[in-house]
């Protein structure tokens, strides 16, 4: 059967299970567009820019670990998705990045719009090529899409216009061979000398990482079996809900005291499918039990005694083969003692009557947790409002989180709110936003008006970049002059793009508008003008990080008194 280039890329991508793919048109990509609209399996989706088109893509490849697809032109349009496809690079999401090319004959005289798309995606990428022949094209796209499952990463191919025009009789090879990487069962020996390791330590703390996902009732087995308390990664988080005796909380700023004491005080520590990267939160005595997939991964963040290569989930199950119930329950106790005493600092600091008149972060992301779905898919945005979002979300276990974890952008909740909102647009997704990272990608909400996508959009509007902010002030330097801005009236904005907009200032009325805001049908954006003085918890922070934020603080003071 004769097709052109699109119609086989088009099939093939239908025959994997893609059903969207995110972009901005252009002349390169016509004849893809073409087929597009001619295949009812496949919708496209376009955005108002092709960085929000990569984040909703890598959105659905974090989510569901199946490939996500976006497209940019020749030049810029590809230029653009670059930024976006680092979400995925960095949190291992399969994800194939669609480029238009400069036609064959024109390339290398510096044409209009041309650049090297081989340098462009060379970091970014775990496979990239261009096409330059119809004959060349089903063997590449396989190896594209097999490519970016096998390493989990972004694969990219460039397609100059008479390519994806021109007739191609081949067929894609081997596609039941296009999947995600199944599961890995580890060495049995490797399990053997794991629960040996186990029977001598004393005290056992579990660190769990996005990992461990899949692998809940192994973890909750696990933790009754050995007494020992579970602590998370961001990424973690809502693999069991908040209210679980066994889950202590996180490490870090996103995390929990009883976390990071329950970690550097267990006799050994099990990290389970996580490369976490703060080394300073993890114990030096090398009495560590890594388990990952990943070999690279194996003792890079902290000396371990044993790495094993393997998936958490059938790791655990040969595991829990081989170790007998303990009875000394008195380690777990002390960090469910800990949690409990930090839950209630939470608590405290997330009432909305703590200072009447004024809107605190921790009350806004405690509020919209409470009244958010027991099923929701909770998007967080970069900056500070990650650490008023993480730690006071009280996760059901049911809900999902997502975010720039590894990659750690501002301004990619928009994009990734949308691409999750499509895989249900029977289920709530709300992203949490900062002043900053909403303005960076704008018109992405426009994107949810124009395709009717009922995300909710929780705008956190301290006129500053907080993080940026508390970073100078750590460091004992006055906070600069660009870490504060000017904010639009954001529900006004929502209005005008034709959504719902809300504003809430008062805490008295916090409850009653996020109730209203979260129950508006259709996109809605909820503008919070919070307190900017809201400092964050600071789990074991350096006394002498104390002392420099007093003196940052002492010399803004002096310098708001010479400037008037």
């Amino acid at each position: 059967m004769s097709r052109t280039v699109a119609e086989l890329l088009v099939d093939t991508l239908a025959q994997v299970g893609v059903s969207h793919v995110f972009g901005v048109v252009g002349d390169a990509l016509n004849p893809l567009t073409h087929a597009l609209d001619t295949d009812d399996r496949i919708n496209w989706f376009g955005v108002r820019h092709e960085e929000g088109g990569a984040l909703a893509a890598t959105g659905q490849a974090k989510l569901t670990g199946r490939l996500g697809v976006c497209c940019g032109t020749t030049g810029p349009g590809g230029n653009h998705l670059v930024a976006g496809l680092y979400e995925a690079r960095k949190d291992h999401a399969p994800v194939l990045a669609i480029t238009g090319g400069v036609p064959a004959d024109k390339r290398g005289t510096d044409y209009l719009q041309e650049d090297d798309p081989a340098l462009l995606f060379r970091d970014v990428a775990v496979y990239s090529q261009v096409i330059a022949s119809p004959e060349q094209a089903p063997a590449v796209i396989r190896e594209a899409i097999a490519a970016a499952y096998a390493e989990r990463g972004v694969a990219h191919i460039n397609v100059p216009p008479e390519v994806f025009a021109a007739k191609v009789s081949g067929e894609v090879p081997s596609l039941p061979t296009l999947r995600p990487r199944p599961e890995v069962a580890p060495d049995p020996a490797d399990i053997g000398e794991a629960a040996r390791l186990i029977g001598e330590a004393k005290t056992v703390a579990v660190f769990c990482g996005h990992g461990c996902h899949g692998a809940a009732s192994q973890l909750e087995r696990l933790a009754e079996r050995l007494k020992a308390p579970l602590m998370h990664t961001f990424r973690g988080k809502d693999i069991l809900p908040f209210t679980h005796p066994h889950w202590i909380g996180g490490v870090g700023l996103i995390g929990t005291k009883a976390g990071v004491d329950a970690i550097n005080d267990a006799d050994l520590l099990l990290m389970l499918g996580t490369d976490y990267p703060y080394s300073e939160f993890l114990p030096k005595h090398g009495k560590v039990i890594q388990i990952d997939e990943r070999a690279l991964a194996l003792g890079r963040r902290a000396p371990v005694a044993l790495g094993i290569i393997g998936s958490v989930r059938p790791a655990l199950e040969m595991l829990l083969e081989q170790l007998p119930e303990r009875t000394d329950s008195a380690f777990q106790q002390t960090a469910q003692t800990a949690r409990a005493e930090w839950n209630a600092m939470l608590d405290k600091r997330a009432d909305p009557a703590r200072t009447p008149g004024t809107l605190h972060a921790p009350a806004l992301a405690r509020s919209i947790s409470d009244h958010a779905a027991s099923d929701a898919i909770i998007v967080t945005d970069t900056g500070e409002v990650t650490l008023w979002a993480a730690n006071w979300w009280r996760q059901s276990g049911r809900q999902q989180g997502t975010g720039s974890y590894n990659n750690a952008a501002v301004g990619t909740g928009l994009g990734l709110a949308n691409g999750a909102q499509l895989l249900d647009l029977s289920r709530q997704v709300i992203a949490h936003v900062g002043d900053g990272g909403m303005t960076m990608l704008l018109g992405e909400f426009m994107t949810s008006v124009e395709h009717r996508l009922p995300v909710k959009i929780v705008v956190y509007d301290n006129a500053q970049w907080g993080l940026v902010h508390l970073e100078m002030e750590v460091a004992a330097l006055p906070a600069a002059s660009g870490t504060t801005f000017p904010n639009v009236d954001f529900a006004a904005f929502a209005r005008a793009c034709g959504a719902r907009g809300f504003t809430v200032r008062d805490p008295a009325l916090l409850d009653a508008t996020v109730k209203e805001f979260l129950a508006a049908p259709g996109p809605a954006i909820l503008h919070a003008i919070v307190d900017p003085n809201e400092l964050p918890t600071m789990p074991h922070i350096d006394p002498a990080q104390v002392v420099r934020f007093g003196i940052a603080k002492v010399r803004e003071a002096w310098h708001s008194l010479g400037s008037r």
